[in-house]
């Protein structure tokens, strides 16, 4: 019994040794650590592996993601959760964000080594009023099977909107919880002064092509003098913010009042037909792609659909376009009746989305030419399907063009070459069959950067435009100032001009 007795004394002694006190200081320190972060750590960890997951496959449908959204995240009103002024900034509001803003870009110039060419993307979401945004949702999910609403061309109206629907892709990204997003090129900030750029969600296209005329322009009018009304806005006149307009007929009535903001297009139309002289540039705005109607054909798929492909090109739409898709008419001219050449009139619903699918994933080359505009939604549907794209169109601009080389997945043909007799069929049996496979891999490599998808994917088109965005916007705050600068300037003069008038109207003649 005595020798296993410890006295007090020998035991203070142990707990005065050095190497003891630190080893138990951080066994501590461990314990602390780990209830403290055990419960984010642990949520972190499952999100990753979730979305790792094979089994994990994002939402790629715009109707399916919608339904989602709308009956699961959305509320019926958007919270007030920012600094989105409700009345017309004054010019003291204005002067005020314009201040905060100098300070903040002066203390990021000194603390960030990369500024201000830097990633992420710090982009402000107006929290606009439910007419503009989940009520025009709302609408679109309510009479998605309205299919009699049909626009002039014969082609049904959602399906127009669903192929346009980029507004909602970029928008139900930036919004979504910061836990549920993938995307590490661009944050939401919830302050004015905080942002590099403003992003304004207005569904411009939903409203209208589901919106009587009567109603559609007065609310166009409304949502312009709400976004001009903010202090962001009157302090750059626009230069900062991103206004999606994919499709050419939307928001045309006030658009010229906005032209100093960054469009998203669906292609510059240098024809001059759907945008006017002075609206459009390659400098300020971004073409961002059609959201594909058609189904992935992923590797595997491209695999077991190899020996299937027996047609040499393939061609499904409308044949009679206007305006630079006349080029149409003259390829459909030179080609019926060629051997292995397929050039049909396409048709709506369902049934022309299925003949869509099976002719391209038969098909070696799908032919793109020139819509109404110099793009068409077929590109893209020929790209996610396997299909080497055709290109036929002169005033072409790609999205992603500074990023992406297209020569990689597409032939290139100009329309003058395209219609002369025998060239086009020449020129593709001319293609051997290791390009055409080595064009057919990189397809399977490129389609991720086309498909829009919930949660927005890296190096999907969400992020891609925001890596374009971030080499435009060096320029965009360049302008800002130069904007900015010239205000200041004028107010400065009419002050003194004022002044001047004043004086001389109370000073006594001498």
């Amino acid at each position: 019994m005595a020798g296993k007795y410890t006295p007090l004394s020998s035991t203070r002694s142990a707990f005065k040794s050095p190497i003891l006190l630190f080893a138990l200081s951080l066994l501590a320190l461990s314990v602390l650590f780990l209830l403290f972060t055990r419960t984010p750590h642990s949520n972190r960890y499952s999100n990753e592996n979730h979305y790792s997951s094979p089994n994990f496959k994002p939402e790629t449908s715009f109707v399916a993601s919608l339904e989602h959204f709308l009956t699961r995240k959305a509320p019926r009103s958007p919270p007030a959760r920012d600094d989105t002024m409700r009345s017309e900034a004054t010019d003291e509001d204005v002067k005020r964000l314009d201040d905060m803003v100098y300070r903040g870009d002066a203390e990021r110039m000194i603390g960030d080594p990369y500024y201000p060419v830097n990633l992420p993307i710090r982009v402000y979401v107006y929290e606009m009023p439910s007419k503009f945004t989940y009520d025009l949702l709302w609408l679109f999910r309510n009479t998605y099977k309205d299919t009699s609403n049909l626009t002039s061309n014969g082609s049904p109206v959602h399906r127009l909107i669903e192929q346009h629907s980029i507004d909602y892709w970029l928008w139900a990204d930036l919004i979504a919880p910061e836990s549920e997003r993938l995307l590490k090129t661009v944050v939401r900030v919830h302050r004015q002064e905080e942002a590099d750029l403003y992003y304004i969600p207005f569904f411009t296209t939903i409203s209208f092509f589901l919106l009587e005329k009567q109603q559609c322009k007065p609310l166009y009018r409304e949502a312009l003098k709400w976004v001009t009304d903010q202090p962001a806005w009157k302090r750059s006149e626009g230069r900062d913010h991103i206004l999606p307009i994919h499709h050419p007929w939307s928001f045309k009535s006030v658009r010229r009042y906005m032209k100093n903001a960054i469009w998203i297009l669906p292609d510059m139309d240098s024809t001059g037909n759907w945008y006017k002289p002075g609206q459009v540039s390659l400098e300020k705005d971004l073409i961002l792609p059609y959201v594909p109607n058609l189904e992935l054909c992923d590797t595997e798929c491209l695999s077991k659909t190899e020996s299937k492909r027996i047609i040499l090109l393939y061609f499904r739409g409308r044949l009679k376009r206007n305006a630079g898709g006349k080029i149409r008419a003259k390829l459909v001219a030179e080609l019926s009746g060629a051997e292995n050449v397929v050039i049909e009139e396409g048709t709506a619903g369902e049934e022309g989305k299925a003949a869509a699918q099976k002719g391209m994933r038969q098909s070696i080359f799908c032919l793109s030419p020139a819509g109404d505009t110099p793009s068409s939604a077929r590109l893209f549907d020929a790209i996610v399907s396997g299909c080497i794209p055709v290109i036929v169109s002169d005033e072409l601009e790609l999205p992603f063009e500074g990023i992406l080389d297209y020569r990689k997945i597409a032939l290139f043909i100009s329309s003058s070459d395209a219609v002369q007799p025998g060239f086009l069929l020449k020129f593709l049996k001319g293609v051997s069959r290791a390009q055409t496979r080595e064009l057919q891999r990189n397809l399977a490599k490129y389609a991720r950067h086309f498909l829009y998808s919930s949660p927005a994917l890296p190096l999907g088109p969400e992020d891609m435009f925001w890596r374009m965005m971030a080499g435009k916007l060096v320029n965009t705050k360049l302008h800002t100032r130069r904007s900015q600068r010239v205000v200041k300037e004028s107010r400065s003069i009419c002050t003194c001009d004022c002044r001047r008038a004043n004086s001389t109207v109370v000073s006594p003649v001498s």
